[in-house]
């Protein structure tokens, strides 16, 4: 090795540091809809030159393909880690926790959509890995008998994406949500 190369192990963790900032830019330049986002933006956000960028995402789908499985990484470590609480309030936290999920990744699959196309396993496969770390919190939410017999994992998380689907802010958002979670605890007589 000659005295002006790093040692693997330090490329590695630049890389990753790299990676991790392009993510991190690319993340916050997507949340604004509005927004029309380039990649040398995100480049110039993260602070690395563009082959720095295209070493690490070739394209722009490539780039929202990690946006969204990073998404989807958060939401699964999420359900994982609130096992073992109460099971109601595990779960309702957890769906709230879902609903901004949904709402937050909106512009991200917006323009994934427009680079592929719905077949994409990446919307198929991700979101049965949601359900697979879903299924645990609500199989504990339906043995202690705080979600109606008659509804399925699947329907609990249809009702908030189509909740999430409301384009109106928050305060008018936020009691609908309430309701319909209020709405998955059985029926009193």
């Amino acid at each position: 090795m000659t005295s002006n190369q790093a040692p693997a192990p330090a490329r590695r963790l630049d890389a990753a540091r790299n990676r991790d900032k392009i993510l991190a830019a690319a993340r916050t330049a997507f949340a604004d809809p509005q927004a029309e986002v380039s990649m040398a933006e995100i480049a110039r956000r993260a602070g690395v030159g563009m082959a720095t960028l295209y070493r690490n995402f070739p394209g722009r789908r490539e780039l929202l393909e990690a946006l969204f499985a990073d998404e989807v990484d958060a939401i699964c470590a999420a359900a994982e880690a609130m096992g073992g609480a109460d099971p109601k309030v595990a779960f309702t936290a957890w769906l709230h926790r879902f609903f901004a999920f949904i709402t937050s990744k909106r512009p991200i699959a917006t323009e994934l959509l427009e680079h592929t196309d719905s077949a994409n396993p990446i919307f198929g496969g991700n979101r049965d890995r949601v359900v697979a770390a879903a299924r645990p919190l609500f199989a504990a939410a339906k043995e202690a008998h705080a979600v109606r017999d008659d509804l399925t994992l699947e329907q609990a998380l249809d009702l908030v994406i189509a909740i999430a689907t409301i384009h109106r802010d928050s305060r008018y958002v936020e009691p609908i949500l309430q309701a319909a979670i209020d709405g998955l605890s059985p029926r009193r007589p």
